[in-house]
């Protein structure tokens, strides 16, 4: 009984290590988002314990860091660094990869590592990782299949918008979502900071930005004007050094994170805190409701746009980023046009809409932040058309005759598809991030997986000569209707893999079935990670 008993066991034990050695044949080479060309060999490399990774410059180095963390921390092996002896994983510079661009070759004696930058080493780095098992069984040694990587991003602008105005999330969640897109090569994070419905950047000169504005004593749920709320109050904030700690660790994993600074629309936060930012002069709380509210910045007095470049300045202290978010959607103009003050301005310098006095303020403050080396970005309205003609309060808005300042980046998100093409035939930056295709809010129903997949950020008809002025995408995670941490990971995952590779993977090499096959493999990952996806999606 006991021979037999030995012999199950024995059985077992091979087995698992059958599975261990196995588990990367070349059928499971499913990396998301799609290499650009990928040449399947028939061998594997074996990675054992102690094996070292030749990296010499600081770029390779710290590429190589982030494959030891993973080998230590997923796989249970120890690798080493080293810059003079011979080793099995080896770090290449070569001149003619471009920017984000990777070589991986993976023979069967060693795996070699090609770039011409620093993140197209972790680039090649995470198309690596998913080389390996998802499901690990801790051994001595796996396998990796041989294979040919050339690789390279279609898109220069890869990113996720997170709002975190509505509902707070926390430094925890920020870093797995950043996990999560260094993975899928994502090299932007949109952090939506700033709206009506909270304040959350500490800003020293002004404190009660976050004292007041940061919190607010109710939630509105459900859906919008559902006359329900949450009966508990709402808040939170980032100081200045958990920022820069966020920054650092975004950087890390090369991705640029923009901050949005809402303006001169969604300020109530703001206005909470200092009533005289405000147009209309009255006292208000951090609003309970979602959805377009009253009062604007007064953009005509002097302090406001002081306020405003305060504020700027010290976010560029925060943030490295070149790009500065202002916002600039859904202004409503009532408060505006019923303002004597603001109608006093308006005539005195000629202005003839609240259109032109909104794109006017917009281009002197991206004329500020030029000024420090930045460039402005904000949502399409700040050209001035009237894109919510749908809208009761809005539908009867004249638009401007003002034009927006060249150097600024406009944010495609609604409106007809010829506004964008006539911005990218103009010579704007285009992000292109247009709501009923890219809003992770909006239910899987409205947007399922397959159509998340299916978008392309280049519209039908535009002249391949403006091509490149499509900077790329964004996916807007809006967070009205999702309070907690899962309910955001359930809107976002699995569509953002979906995303990453729209904006990585050329349309010729786009395959539906072969993205579903792969994101399989990824699902076991998340599901590692105890990350709330959501799995109706076929």
């Amino acid at each position: 009984m006991k021979l037999i008993l030995y012999a199950v066991i024995g059985l077992i034990s091979i087995t698992l290590h059958a599975q261990t050695l196995n588990h990367s044949k070349v059928s499971d080479v499913n990396i998301i988002p799609k290499p650009e060309s990928v040449v399947l060999g028939n061998k594997q490399f074996t990675i054992k314990d102690g094996f070292t990774i030749k990296a010499q410059t600081e770029s390779q180095k710290k590429a190589a860091q982030h494959l030891q963390n993973f080998a230590q921390n997923t796989l249970g092996l120890n690798l080493k660094l080293t810059t003079k002896k011979k080793a099995q994983i080896v770090f290449q510079q070569k001149e003619n990869l471009g920017n984000e661009a990777y070589q991986l070759e993976v023979s069967p004696k060693r795996i070699t590592v090609y770039a011409n930058d620093a993140s197209g080493y972790f680039y090649a780095v995470q198309s690596l990782k998913q080389l390996f098992p998802t499901q690990v069984i801790k051994a001595s040694k796996y396998l990796v299949p041989t294979v040919s990587i050339t690789d390279q991003p279609r898109f220069k602008w890869r990113a996720y918008m997170l709002d975190e105005s509505r509902y707070f999330h926390g430094e925890a969640f920020v870093k797995q979502m950043l996990d999560q897109m260094a993975l899928l090569k994502m090299n932007t994070l949109h952090w939506h900071l700033i709206d009506d419905a909270g304040w959350r950047v500490e800003i020293k000169k002004y404190p009660l930005l976050t004292e007041v504005g940061a919190f607010r004593k109710d939630s509105e749920i459900g859906t919008w004007k559902s006359g329900k709320t949450s009966g508990e109050p709402h808040g939170g904030f980032y100081t200045q050094e958990q920022i820069k700690d966020i920054v650092a660790y975004a950087t890390e994993r090369h991705i640029n994170i923009v901050p949005e600074f809402e303006m001169p629309g969604h300020s109530s936060a703001a206005i909470a805190a200092y009533t005289w930012l405000g147009t209309a002069g009255v006292d208000i709380d951090v609003p309970v409701k979602f959805g377009r509210l009253y009062d604007n910045y007064d953009v005509t007095k002097p302090e406001v746009i002081t306020f405003i470049k305060d504020v700027l300045k010290e976010l560029f202290e925060l943030f490295p980023s070149e790009v500065i978010h202002i916002g600039g959607d859904e202004v409503g103009y009532e408060v505006w046009e019923k303002s004597e003050s603001v109608q006093k301005y308006m005539k005195a310098h000629n202005i003839k809409t609240p259109a032109d006095l909104q794109v006017d303020f917009t281009n002197k403050i991206s004329k500020f932040i030029e000024s420090k080396g930045r460039r402005m970005m904000g949502w399409n309205e700040i050209m001035g058309k009237n894109i919510h003609k749908d809208f009761g309060e809005k539908k009867n808005d004249k638009e401007a005759e003002t034009e927006l300042a060249k150097n600024v980046i406009v944010h495609f998100w609604k409106g007809d598809i010829d506004l964008l093409t006539d911005a990218a035939q103009k010579g704007y930056g285009i992000v292109n991030s247009l709501h009923s295709s890219t809003y992770l809010d909006y239910n899987y129903k409205n947007i399922p997986l397959k159509k998340a997949y299916s978008f392309n950020p280049i519209p039908d008809g535009l002249d391949p000569q403006y091509h490149k002025n499509i900077y790329g995408l964004g996916c807007q995670m809006w967070s009205e209707w999702t309070p907690t941490n899962p309910d955001v990971e359930r809107q976002t995952f699995p569509r953002i893999a979906a995303y990453a590779e729209v904006g990585w993977t050329t349309s010729e090499n786009k395959d539906y079935s072969s993205f579903l096959t792969a994101l399989k493999k990824l699902q076991k990952y998340w599901d590692d990670l105890g990350i709330n996806y959501f799995k109706d999606y076929e």
